[in-house]
């Protein structure tokens, strides 16, 4: 045989596409970096100042960490409340759509569920603050009545429904689409030789899906809760219009008064702010974008623990 028919192919040879997609590519992820990294350099320098501002810029509070502490808090608890009510459903509905609806069904479904994602905040600030808070008045008042002895929903019942509850509410129904979207996906992508040989073993369809499915998609659906977290955590409009907010410590879910969120605050105050108020909001700004950040940091954790476990 010839040197010729015994020669390996020039592995470092690379076709001119190839290096245009690896260089936009690489392009792409360095503008990511130095944008999120511009943005906090401006949150850090235009913040400073907030931390040491004089006594009377944080009123009611004493000091920044009296005054940033309750808009944490809410913004914790808005976000927290939302997950609960949103990951359920989002689940559920992944499921019937990739695994129970037929097809015919499902891909409408799936249609007018990515639609939510294309509303405006201010859309679901305003049905939330004009439809939904008179809507949850019953509501209110059953919880107070039937359940008044759990803290959540101690009371007194607030008369206008703009409630911390009614915020969480619209922010679940605002991540449900990112997140439904995303586990939809995932579930899809199980292997069908793991559920096929799941029910030649005899199971039901649904210990298929918790035996073959859910284990698949752990970290995928992580990654999507995560996503419908990150936006709760910074959402702006529709919160400041839905909840009627005090610089307060609670987690009463029903009453008149409601801990603000970081981000509701920014937007409620920052127009008529002083230049010393604004760096005040600018900082907590700051400790919103370490919030997510650490979130984040997080989730990241989780998803490659359970991709660890899954691939053992």
């Amino acid at each position: 045989m010839t040197d010729t028919a015994t020669r390996a192919p020039d592995k470092s040879v690379v076709r001119l596409g190839d290096r245009i997609f690896s260089g936009t590519a690489r392009a792409a992820a360095i503008l990511i970096m130095a944008a999120l990294a511009g943005v906090a350099v401006f949150l850090l320098i235009e913040g400073l100042p907030g931390l040491t501002a004089p006594t009377d810029i944080y009123r009611p509070a004493d000091d920044f960490w009296s005054y940033v502490g309750p808009l944490v808090f809410g913004t914790i608890l808005a976000a927290v409340v939302a997950l609960v009510i949103a990951v359920p459903f989002s689940i559920g509905v992944a499921l019937f759509i990739s695994h129970y609806a037929p097809p015919r069904l499902a891909a409408p479904i799936a249609y007018v569920i990515d639609l939510l994602a294309a509303i405006p905040s201010v859309v679901y600030g305003l049905w939330g603050g004009l439809a939904l808070a008179g809507a949850m008045r019953p509501v209110i008042d059953w919880l107070y009545d039937n359940l008044g002895f759990v803290p959540f929903f101690a009371g007194p019942p607030s008369v206008t429904g703009r409630t911390m509850l009614t915020a969480g509410i619209v922010l679940a129904i605002m991540i449900i689409p990112i997140t439904t979207a995303i586990s939809r996906e995932v579930f899809a992508q199980t292997p069908r030789l793991h559920e096929e040989a799941a029910m030649a073993l005899g199971a039901t369809r649904w210990e298929t899906i918790r035996l073959a499915v859910f284990p698949y998609a752990r970290s995928g659906v992580v990654s999507g809760v995560m996503l419908g977290l990150g936006r709760a955590l910074g959402e702006t409009m529709a919160v400041a219009m839905v909840l009627s907010a005090t610089p307060i410590v609670t987690l009463n879910l029903i009453s008149n008064s409601n801990p603000a969120t970081i981000a509701s605050n920014i937007a409620a105050n920052y127009k008529e702010a002083t230049p010393d108020r604004q760096a005040l909001l600018i900082a907590t700004g700051l400790v919103l974008f370490f919030v997510t950040f650490v979130v984040n940091f997080i989730a990241r954790l989780i998803v490659a623990r359970s991709e660890r476990n899954v691939t053992r």
